[in-house]
């Protein structure tokens, strides 16, 4: 676009406008047909290229052209919404979504990721801190693309986990939205500690072997069939069981123990599998006769100061345990008297609250 600088006109100046000069008797600018009805078809061009429909009666029309095609240009608007109940977000809505799951469970839809909705985005961020379930789900057969290693198309949902978690999210056109950013990336699975016994927003969860429905978690399912780390139940220690086999599965379980690395083809620890329990060393002492006492355990409040652990010595049971008697015989020590006189080491140690990441 330019002024009709190539167009005959009564008034023109190299093209441009001029006023009428009745002093001097130059007439003022015409503009020229060819070039009122050029500049008209641009702003035209403009408005129905934003999907509204031209109206003399609408002087406003361009401004609301502008800003649909800036707000696709730079797919975040300045709305602030707020939501406590589930509903399916227009087009309109989408900005910076506050969702509350106080009061109740809450479902929040995104619009189709379709070519009428083109690239936008959306930031939803939860407020409160309950335990109530908060989705976020597609429309139809769109889909969320995180976690892509697992599963190449995403998952239809996802989930937001404790007061200030969020997920910036944006869509393509096709039927996809793509996250941007998040509250927390730190990789799906990872244990952590705590210093605190809440928890924290992010996705994380207790490390304490729960059961969980894989359908309400699939992405986490996923990872523990691809982890190499999946046992049978009654074998479960740390690592991921398949639950009751068809509807859920569980979590590791972590309380009270400590966590070693594996080896790998290291030639310490050999023949260890990941996620596998390993029994703590056997200490062994006497029943404090004689002069070759190394401790008596006899009773469980000695074990306790001794700072041994004094359950699940039935494990132990067959253990080639043997003493020498002041005549020097060797002789091996009876089952009974090895859980009598025996405890399990354990280094000295603080205990942290257990987390793992499940989203």
């Amino acid at each position: 676009m330019d002024y009709p600088k190539s167009v005959p006109g009564v008034g023109l100046v190299n093209g441009r406008f001029v006023d009428e000069n009745m002093v001097s008797g130059t007439p003022g600018s015409l503009i020229p047909a060819t070039w009122g009805n050029s500049v008209t078809q641009e702003m035209l061009a403009v408005i129905t290229s934003a999907g509204l429909a031209p109206s003399e009666a609408d002087n406003g029309q361009l401004l609301k052209a502008l800003q649909v095609i800036m707000t696709k240009a730079s797919p975040m608007l300045s709305l602030v919404k707020t939501v406590a109940v589930s509903q399916i977000l227009a087009p309109d809505d989408l900005g910076l979504v506050l969702a509350n799951g106080g009061a109740n469970a809450v479902t929040l839809t995104l619009p189709a990721a379709n070519s009428a909705l083109g690239v936008r985005d959306v930031i939803v961020r939860r407020v409160d801190n309950s335990g109530n379930r908060l989705v976020v789900q597609c429309s139809g057969t769109d889909s969320l693309k995180f976690h892509t290693h697992l599963r190449t198309n995403g998952y239809p949902f996802l989930v937001l986990m404790g007061a200030g978690d969020w997920w910036h999210l944006r869509s393509d056109g096709a039927g996809s939205w793509w996250p941007v950013g998040r509250f927390d990336g730190t990789p799906l699975g990872r244990p952590v500690f705590e210093t605190t016994v809440a928890l924290m927003p992010g996705g994380y969860g207790a490390l304490n072997g729960s059961i969980l429905n894989r359908a309400e978690w699939p992405w986490l399912w996923d990872h523990a069939q691809q982890s190499g780390m999946l046992r049978p139940e009654t074998d479960r220690g740390g690592a991921w069981t398949p639950g009751d086999g068809s509807t859920t599965f569980r979590a590791p379980e972590a309380r009270g123990e400590f966590l070693r690395i594996w080896a790998e083809d290291y030639s310490v620890d050999t023949g260890r599998v990941p996620g596998t329990w390993q029994k703590g060393s056997l200490v062994h002492g006497d029943n404090g006769i004689g002069d070759n006492i190394i401790f008596a355990t006899d009773i469980i409040g000695q074990r306790k100061l001794l700072g041994f652990d004094a359950g699940s010595l039935g494990d132990y049971v067959g253990s080639v345990v043997k003493y020498i008697t002041p005549n020097t015989t060797v002789t091996q020590l009876p089952d009974f008297e090895l859980m009598n006189h025996s405890g399990v080491a354990r280094p000295r140690n603080i205990a942290y609250p257990g987390r793992i990441k499940l989203i």
